[in-house]
């Protein structure tokens, strides 16, 4: 990915080297961050596990002594460029339908975080808190992206960021709240299917992002499309549940299965346009 010219944004909050205690929690406590890894390992946005168990973190925290190898300071350059390339496309495209958009903040953080969701670990990887509109991520994550999802890469890691600004783009547009109301409403098979169609939207925003970004700046090189594939095929339901039991129930699905979320993130880059992004009308997911 040709990224080394692009702009740098100033909405990058590092909290790396802070350390965040977990003692005190409230509400759903230790079992509410079990449940939300559980959440995360099958696939799940583990805020959404956050707000149910209604998990509150005590805001203890200290700055440590940190220092930081040259190629962490280059990913968090490259995080930088990635967050600010979404202003620049999202600025357009909503300034083009008569809206503003509300730059989010991407947070950086080593080991476990607060949020306005809860208190988060790494384990649980990158997420969204609608509550801040701010993203979360330890880079660290980009390691078990490589190794364990088998997709490499920084347009791999790029995706990664994208689909979380899909997330906050559905926050903007009130998606998040609807499908929040609808949720409540829903059993659990129902409430699944919901989420599944909300996390396939976040990675068709994130092919609009690239369709937008390539045809501006021209950012891809050869190979970049297939490690976004490649992120978004690691990251399928099926393919994660096949990995922690050794069988796939689609049912309990949240993201949506591997080929789903590839061709999700095609159409947003093939046509980008957010409006054929509309997940919730689709009769083929």
């Amino acid at each position: 990915m040709r990224w080394e010219r692009g702009r740098r944004s100033d909405n990058i909050e590092d909290r790396r080297g802070m350390r965040v205690s977990g003692k005190g929690i409230a509400g759903g406590g230790i079992g509410a961050i079990v449940l939300a890894l559980v959440a995360m390992y099958f696939g799940m946005d583990p805020a959404v596990v956050l707000n149910q168990a209604g998990t509150q973190a005590p805001t203890q925290a200290e700055q440590q002594p940190a220092a930081f190898s040259p190629e962490e300071e280059k990913l968090k350059e490259f995080m930088s460029v990635v967050l600010a390339d979404t202003e620049d496309v999202w600025g357009t495209l909503f300034q083009g339908s008569g809206q503003r958009y509300q730059q989010p903040k991407l947070v950086l953080f080593s080991g476990a975080v607060q949020s306005a969701c809860g208190f988060a670990e790494a384990a649980m990887g990158p997420f969204y808190c609608p509550g801040d509109q701010k993203l979360y991520l330890d880079m660290s994550f980009f390691n078990d992206l490589a190794q364990r999802h088998d997709a490499p890469g920084d347009f791999a890691q790029a995706y990664v960021v994208a689909h979380e600004v899909g997330h906050h783009v559905q926050t903007l547009l009130g998606v998040s709240e609807q499908v929040h109301a609808a949720r409540s409403r829903a059993d659990e098979t129902e409430g699944n299917a919901l989420q599944v169609r909300m996390e396939l939207q976040a990675d068709c925003f994130a092919g609009v992002w690239a369709h937008h970004a390539n045809k501006q700046r021209q950012i891809l090189e050869p190979g970049d499309t297939e490690e976004a594939l490649a992120a978004a095929a690691g990251v399928g339901d099926d393919r994660l549940q096949k990995q922690a039991r050794g069988f796939v129930v689609p049912e309990s699905f949240t993201h949506g299965s591997s080929e789903q979320r590839m061709r999700w993130f095609k159409r947003g880059m093939q046509r980008g346009d957010p409006a054929q992004c509309d997940t919730f009308k689709s009769a083929q997911l």
